[in-house]
């Protein structure tokens, strides 16, 4: 059997658009011979599937699956909602969960090269691009997820089961968007950029530097505040934050992982 080299592989992907083991296979099947092989991938539309990989994916879904003490959530996009409805795309996208939590999958790249023939022959039947996006791995005793019209998902992990919380703080999570949980879990960087900011909207106004000041200390305190979990008002009990409602049913929470469509596109 010839030596396909990872250089050759190299030369494959850059000149076809295609995915690694694409590459290799079609290498393997010519004996290293690349002229030929581009010859083959394009009989067999591969390359075809390949250069809609520059079509924009703005649309697709998000799934999550929970085995025991493991929980993933997966984003797959395609190009339009239509096709996310598509029950041959939603059958693609569990079979890619299928893959990920048997075989504990947490590397995009190589997950994406395991079902890349997959992908590209169902990029081929229904003429759109599809993108395996990305994937999020979190692992405890207590975990749980939700997700809305399959667009935004939230996993979480907690110290103590309670299903009926569980769902209606991943449920909050969608909602509200959190970035942290606690205040304290805020960077120092993300603060001082906002503090910054929130100075410099306030010293446009005409206000004196030590007013602004002042005003820009109770914006931080807000601003922290809106993007902790633990501190912003529950979705279900505007009366209570979320610690609040933690403390009372004896939990905490560990983790979480929000994802949204086509966010940070």
């Amino acid at each position: 059997m010839a030596n396909i080299t990872p250089a050759l592989v190299k030369e494959l992907r850059e000149r076809t658009g295609s995915g690694i083991l694409s590459c290799k296979q079609a290498l393997i099947k010519v004996g290293g011979n690349i002229e030929l092989a581009i010859e083959n991938m394009r009989k067999s539309g591969v390359i075809k599937a390949a250069k809609k990989k520059s079509d924009m994916t703005i649309e697709g879904i998000i799934k999550t699956r929970i085995l025991k003490n493991y929980g993933i959530m997966l984003e797959v996009n395609c190009q339009t909602d239509f096709v996310s409805k598509n029950l041959e795309f939603q059958t693609f996208t569990n079979k890619i969960l299928d893959v990920a939590i048997k075989k504990k999958i947490t590397d995009i790249n190589y997950l994406k090269d395991i079902l890349e023939e997959e992908r590209i022959a169902l990029v081929l039947k229904i003429g759109e691009n599809i993108n395996i996006r990305r994937i999020a791995v979190l692992k405890n005793d207590f975990i749980g997820s939700y997700v809305h019209n399959m667009r935004i998902g939230a996993l979480i992990t907690v110290t103590k089961f309670n299903q009926e919380l569980i769902k209606k703080i991943s449920m909050h999570i969608i909602a509200c968007k959190p970035e942290f949980i606690r205040p304290d879990d805020v960077s120092v960087n993300i603060i001082e950029k906002e503090r910054q900011l929130q100075l410099e909207i306030a010293m446009k106004s005409g206000k004196p530097k030590h007013i602004a000041e002042q005003i820009v200390k109770g914006r931080m305190k807000k601003f922290i505040k809106t993007i902790s979990l633990t501190t912003q008002p529950f979705i279900f009990n505007q009366h209570k934050i979320v610690q609040e409602i933690l403390k009372e049913n004896d939990i905490d929470i560990n983790q979480f992982i929000r994802f949204e469509i086509g966010e940070h596109l």
